[in-house]
C-alpha cells in the first residue's frame, strides 16, 4: 500500500465505533495462509548463504517486497530473495500457493486446483509441474536389505504436444502417425510394444523408493538406474526377466529370483516382491485419475506419487512448499 493511502487509513480509525476496532483487531490478529507461506518462504537459508550471481558470502538485509525478505550482496550489489533460484521464483498468487499445495496433496485435477485457487486450469497446470520439478529429483539413494526390482508400463502418450499434432513428415503423410485417443484411450496392440513405456521402480522394505522412465527395457537402461545405488552387498528380488540375472551377475549383486506363477509363498516369507507390486498397483490406480500422462512429465509424476508415500499424514501444505522450493 503507498504511503499516503496508508496514512489515510490511519485517519480514518479515529471515527470507528468501539465495536467495529474491536473488529478491525480480530482481524489483524488472524493468522492468514499468507502468512504462514511467508514463513516458510523466509526460513529458506539456501540463498541467504551466497549470492546466486556472484557467490560472495555475504549477504545484507535489503527490506521486504510482498513479505518475503530480500538481501543485497557486498561483492557485486545485486539484490535477490529467498525464493531466487527456486523453482518456484517469481511465481505470483503466493496468497494462494497454500490452497494449492493442499490440491497437490489431494492429488486434483488442474480444473479443480484453478477453480480452487482462482486461477485458470492453463496456470493450474504451469504451478504444477514447477513444483514438482524438485520431488521429481528427491529419490532414494541408500538402500538397506532385500530390494525389490520391478518393472511397469504406461501406454506412451503425446498429450499436448504441439510438434506431434503438427508432424509433417513423409512417412505419415503430414498427419500425426496414429490418431489421438480420448482420455486415455487403449493401445492399438495387446501386450508389450513401442506404445508401452517401461517404468523402473525399486524399493527395499524401509520405504526408500527410487524409479526411472526407460528409454528401453534393456541391460544398458537398466544398469544405468541399479548401479550407481547398489552395492556388492545387495540383495535383488525381482522377477524371472533374464535381464536381472546377466546383470546381478556381472556387477556382483546376491539375487534372488521369484516366479510370480509358482504362487507368493514359493520361495519363502522373506524374499518376495510383493512391496513392489503393490506400490505399482497404487502407483497405476493413482495416475488413473488423470486421464491419461503425458509421457514427458510422466518423471514429475512420479516424483509426486514418490512425495505422497514418503511423507503419508504427515504431508502438510508447508512440507510441500518447503520440498518445492528446495
Amino acid at each position: 500500500m503507498r504511503q499516503d493511502k496508508f496514512k489515510k487509513l490511519i485517519d480514518g480509525l479515529d471515527e470507528l465505533t468501539p465495536r467495529q476496532r474491536q473488529k478491525v483487531v480480530e482481524t489483524l490478529s488472524e493468522k492468514t495462509p499468507l502468512d504462514d507461506t511467508l514463513q516458510v518462504v523466509n526460513s529458506r537459508k539456501v540463498n541467504h548463504q551466497r549470492c546466486p550471481n556472484c557467490q560472495f558470502e555475504e549477504l545484507n538485509k535489503w527490506g521486504k517486497k510482498g513479505g518475503v525478505q530480500r538481501y543485497r550482496c557486498k561483492g557485486c550489489g545485486k539484490t535477490c530473495n529467498a525464493l531466487t533460484g527456486s523453482p518456484l521464483a517469481r511465481l505470483g498468487h503466493r496468497e494462494t500457493w497454500a490452497e494449492f499445495a493442499l490440491t497437490m496433496k489431494d492429488g486434483l485435477s488442474t480444473k479443480e486446483a484453478g477453480e480452487i485457487c482462482g486461477v485458470e486450469p492453463k496456470t493450474a497446470f504451469r504451478w504444477r509441474h514447477r513444483w514438482l520439478r524438485l520431488p521429481c529429483d528427491d529419490k532414494g539413494k541408500k538402500f538397506s536389505g532385500p530390494v525389490e526390482v520391478g518393472e511397469t508400463f504406461f501406454l506412451e502418450s503425446q498429450k499436448g504436444s504441439k510438434a506431434w499434432q503438427k508432424a509433417k513428415s513423409a512417412e505419415c503423410g503430414g498427419e500425426p502417425s496414429r490418431p489421438p485417443r480420448q482420455r486415455g484411450g487403449q493401445a492399438s496392440r495387446r501386450g508389450l510394444s513401442s506404445e508401452q513405456i517401461p517404468v523402473l521402480v525399486v524399493r527395499d522394505r524401509h520405504g526408500t523408493v527410487t524409479d526411472a522412465v526407460l528409454p528401453a527395457l534393456d541391460k544398458k537402461s537398466i544398469k544405468a538406474v541399479l548401479s550407481p545405488i547398489m552395492t556388492k552387498g545387495t540383495l535383488l528380488c525381482t522377477d524371472g526377466l533374464r535381464i536381472y540375472r546377466t546383470l546381478a551377475k556381472e556387477e556382483g549383486f546376491a539375487h534372488q529370483v521369484l516366479n510370480s506363477s509358482a504362487g507368493p509363498q514359493a520361495e519363502g516369507r522373506v524374499f518376495h516382491t510383493q512391496n513392489i507390486n503393490a506400490y505399482h498397483s497404487r502407483l497405476r490406480d493413482w495416475l488413473g485419475r488423470f486421464r491419461g500422462v503425458s509421457t514427458h512429465y510422466l518423471p514429475n509424476y512420479l516424483g509426486w506419487r514418490r512425495m505422497l508415500e514418503q511423507n503419508g499424514d504427515d504431508l502438510t501444505p508447508a512440507t510441500i512448499l518447503g520440498l518445492s522450493m528446495g
